[in-house]
């Protein structure tokens, strides 16, 4: 939970970039965060926006390892080169974006390596904001093994033919029947990508599907609220879905 330690605990934290085997057994960077201690922690997956694999997921890595998880951020981004996170970010929606099944095969490599860490306890998560909201529903759809999944504000999860590439040929709401695990979705009223009939429609497959959800929405924020960075952060309607977050995976990745 946010802001509840003892003052006099002791606390510790190692963060590096790791080189790991993705998609096709490439090798990735992957940056990676962890609490010192024997543990045992649970594991996170985060899933890095089109604006890239930046310093934003940077530091969330660190504040779920503040909170005692093993975080892990592959860069999903890196075969179409290597600059600041701008520019290869610019390169991958110049070609259409990264293409779903590498972002799905990192993401599951980045799993595996967390739940084979000796200090883990064997639960895995996995969230991602923007793009990185649609691929987290998406490999928690196509890929088996994880516990928990947050998509907040994923747009394009629902998607019109004209929206599919080569790259993202299917919509992820297409893949719903395969969800393996307990999803949490975060989104603002104001948003429109994904618009709030948008994430009604998704609603709606989930509850066909009998699957484990909880949407929260939120009045006052659209796209991106939690970027403080930028003009659109509302700190307010941040706080609070970061605090749904903290309990979801607490309950789903701690538990027994």
């Amino acid at each position: 939970m946010w802001n509840q330690f003892r003052t006099d605990e002791y606390e510790g934290m190692l963060a590096e970039t790791v080189v790991i085997a993705g998609h096709d057994g490439d090798h990735i960077h992957t940056y990676v965060s962890r609490p010192l201690g024997k543990g045992p922690f649970p594991g996170i997956v985060l899933v890095p926006h089109l604006p890239g694999w930046d310093e934003f997921y940077r530091e969330t890595s660190r504040r779920f390892s503040q909170h005692g998880y093993l975080a892990i951020c592959p860069d999903v981004f890196c075969r179409v080169g290597h600059g600041s996170p701008a520019e290869v970010a610019a390169l991958a929606r110049s070609a259409g974006g990264v293409p779903d099944d590498t972002v799905v095969g990192d993401c599951t490599g980045a799993m595996k390596y967390l739940g084979a860490l000796p200090y883990s306890n064997g639960k895995v998560g996995i969230i991602g904001t923007c793009s990185g909201g649609r691929h987290s529903f998406l490999v928690a759809c196509r890929a088996g093994g994880f516990d928990a999944a947050v998509d907040c504000w994923g747009g394009r999860v629902v998607a019109s033919g004209e929206e599919l590439t080569s790259a993202q040929p299917v919509a992820p709401i297409d893949y719903t029947s395969g969800l393996s695990c307990p999803l949490l979705g975060i989104f603002g009223n104001d948003d429109q990508s994904p618009s709030p009939a948008q994430v009604n429609r998704h609603e709606e497959e989930l509850k066909k599907h009998n699957k484990d959800y909880r949407f929260h929405r939120y009045d006052g924020a659209g796209h991106g609220f939690w970027y403080y960075h930028t003009d659109r952060y509302r700190p307010q309607q941040a706080m609070d879905a970061w605090q749904k977050v903290f309990e979801f995976f607490g309950e789903h990745l701690r538990g027994k």
